[in-house]
């Protein structure tokens, strides 16, 4: 469930120390039933195994795989544009607290790279020709005792073609992307519950 950046913006986020330039895209409720204070970590590993795209319906896969070809068609995402390469990676930005703490997992098969996983964040940057870009997961009480993940896409535009092409995807990613992928982060959240006796 897409939610106010306000959910994102009025925490105190270690985040905001870093991306201060960057926008808030969007916000998203992930549910995660019978989550406890300490299960982030959990939630980020379902994350990382929720076979996306593989995994989502016909349409989101035909999406984006179109978009991957055309990157490849048009460069978009060669490594020239990339996180140190066209841009600086943020942990050049981080205070020296984040830097020593826990980098999290790493990613198979998509180009981001985890910056940092303390109790109650993660996060992770990417970048290419259009964007540069960061998936932040907040782990946030539910107020039922139980806690929720939330996750925040922030972005920084590179110019008019990054503007155009962020407007480009966007029906696509509200309509197709986003949820399937909430879907199966749900779905790895409720297979990797620990077994009860």
């Amino acid at each position: 469930m897409r939610v106010s950046k306000a959910e994102h913006t009025e925490r105190p986020w270690r985040i905001h120390e870093i991306v201060g330039d960057f926008k808030v895209e969007d916000v998203w409720v992930l549910r995660t039933p019978g989550g406890g204070p300490d299960d982030l970590p959990r939630l980020v590993s379902s994350l990382l195994s929720a076979d996306f795209p593989e995994g989502a319906p016909l349409p989101v896969r035909v999406v984006w795989n179109v978009r991957w070809k055309l990157g490849a068609l048009f460069g978009w995402d060669r490594e020239k544009e990339g996180v140190g390469a066209r841009v600086p990676s943020l942990m050049e930005r981080m205070p020296d607290d984040l830097l020593n703490a826990p980098r999290g997992p790493g990613f198979q098969g998509v180009p981001f790279t985890s910056l940092y996983l303390i109790q109650d964040e993660w996060a992770a940057e990417m970048a290419n020709r259009t964007v540069h870009t960061v998936m932040h997961i907040g782990w946030v009480p539910d107020g039922s005792g139980g806690y929720r993940g939330q996750m925040a896409v922030l972005v920084k535009v590179n110019g008019w073609f990054g503007r155009a092409y962020m407007a480009a995807i966007m029906p696509f990613r509200y309509l197709l992307v986003y949820p399937a992928l909430m879907r199966l982060i749900e779905r790895g959240w409720r297979e990797s519950a620990p077994a009860h006796d």
